[in-house]
């Protein structure tokens, strides 16, 4: 399947190999560490990478679960299988432990001439061997960082990925840090064909995900994209959401139990700690520790009201991305409907409560969006732009600028976003927003009042600014 996207991925990567060849960087090699969500497509880039640097390269892919022995004997046959030089060297190699194995691709890199090492599911290495990241240091210390080699280890779960590089481990300071994200709006506006407002829902629905995106085909529109996806209990838009969960989350576990009870849109503790604990409330102590672990593995995010005074326990969760929570919303209880050949009933649960979780779920790309947009002249100090909300979510209001966060200086607009096919941003909707500015800490009847609408703004109105989806999607181009 033809490779779409990543440009800046591909780049990013270029550059570090560029400073091999070059011999520009502080040692002769380069290591970069590499993370990202399950099934974002890091495997796929990477590939495409060696394959297009037009230098020897080997991939070594670990297997979850495998005895340390074996891996190894499967990574020293990876090299001597591989095009690189001095493959031959290590064909037949028995190696006794991590540092013997890591050694022979010192042997096997040239030493005139750039290649590339990938090691990919690094995190499964370290669980299977204690002894890894120790021979990884010393390795790349006395051999491999005097060579003209780039190492690119890549891993899915990011929290041991990160720790990877924290102060006190092994690896530290060795290597950059590189985070590979689902495709963006203007890739996936590319690679389905859509305008830009049909573009937006198409990555609410698919996250970005490259193997999702793809079995979009360009031009067709939601509504027939999710007939296409709901009559095939095998579609990458059904199977890659399960698979993603079960690769971290296994269906008994609480952690699988927190995100299917935020999927169903609770966003407060306690409401997530009484729908996750089934017949009782999950204790504190048992949640607290799991919601920190989600989001350490970019699973969870969470939100503070955003304004000029602290208010921090008035949290609010959040799936991190879109198509998990678009899976979890709808998806997870409608497959087994799609199993027994009744997709038509799943789709129809989808439409009925579609514009709803749409409206909330376009939230956060928009204003990930807006932070691409600003700072501009008008405003050009605004550097965060959340929400605003009280503990009785009455007002909540959709965008607060201001110069930083979770506190800010000084409050620069207050905004609203309304985002359905027909109906424009209108007088109702300024007249609400007139109103609620007055509760925002920081804010004042004079602080600029700006909208995001998929269906335009009704003329006249007294707004400082307003965005629609061409200028969302123009952003990520």
């Amino acid at each position: 399947m033809e490779f779409k996207g990543r440009v800046a991925d591909l780049d990013l990567l270029a550059r570090q190999l560029g400073l091999v060849i070059e011999g520009a960087g502080a040692t002769r090699g380069q290591a970069v560490i590499m993370t990202g969500r399950r099934r974002v497509g890091k495997s796929r880039l990477v590939q495409e990478f060696c394959d297009r640097s037009r230098v020897p390269y080997v991939v070594f892919q670990a297997t979850r679960g495998r005895n340390a022995v074996a891996e190894r004997a499967d990574f020293t046959g990876a090299l001597a299988q591989s095009a690189l030089p001095g493959a031959e060297l290590v064909a037949g190699l028995q190696a006794a432990d991590w540092n013997q194995a890591l050694r022979s691709l010192a042997v096997a890199v040239p030493d005139d001439a750039p290649s590339i090492a990938v090691i990919d599911e690094v995190p499964w290495l370290v669980e299977q061997d204690a002894e890894f990241e120790g021979a990884l240091q010393t390795v790349w210390d006395r051999h491999l960082s005097a060579k003209p080699v780039l190492l690119i280890l890549v891993g899915s779960d990011m929290s041991v990925m990160e720790a990877l590089q924290l102060y006190g481990r092994p690896f530290f300071g060795r290597a950059a840090k590189m985070t590979v994200r689902p495709l963006h709006l203007g890739d996936v506006q590319t690679m389905t064909g859509l305008d830009a407002a049909d573009a937006v829902d198409a990555l609410l629905i698919t996250g970005g995900f490259p193997e999702i995106v793809q079995s979009w085909r360009p031009g067709m529109g939601r509504a027939d994209f999710l007939r296409e996806a709901v009559a095939n209990p095998l579609s990458p838009l059904l199977v890659a959401g399960e698979l993603s969960l079960l690769g971290e989350f296994p269906e008994a576990s609480h952690s699988r139990a927190v995100l299917e009870a935020v999927g169903s849109g609770e966003r407060t503790f306690s409401t997530i700690a009484a729908q996750a604990g089934g017949t009782g409330a999950l204790p504190s102590g048992t949640l607290s520790p799991l919601l920190n672990t989600l989001q350490a593995k970019r699973v969870l995010a969470a939100d503070l009201p955003l304004s000029a005074r602290a208010d921090t326990k008035n949290k609010r969760y959040r799936i991190a991305d879109p198509y998990l929570r678009f899976w979890l919303a709808f998806l997870q209880r409608g497959i087994p409907l799609i199993e027994r050949g009744r997709g038509d009933l799943a789709l129809e649960r989808i439409e009925r409560s579609w514009n709803t979780w749409r409206g909330r779920a376009v939230e956060p790309l928009i204003r990930e969006s807006l932070l691409r947009l600003l700072p501009d002249e008008r405003w050009p100090e605004t550097e965060a732009v959340g929400g605003w909300w009280n503990r009785q979510n009455n007002p909540e209001i959709d965008l607060v600028g201001t110069d930083r966060e979770p506190v800010a200086g000084a409050v620069h607009f207050v905004g609203s976003i309304k985002w359905l096919e027909s109906q424009p941003f209108g007088r109702r909707e300024y007249d609400a927003l007139a109103r609620d500015v007055l509760a925002v800490p920081g804010a004042g009847r004079d602080t600029p009042l700006v909208a995001v609408s998929r269906s335009g703004v009704v003329g006249s109105l007294p707004l400082a600014a307003h965005w629609g989806p061409e200028d969302l999607v123009r952003v990520w181009q």
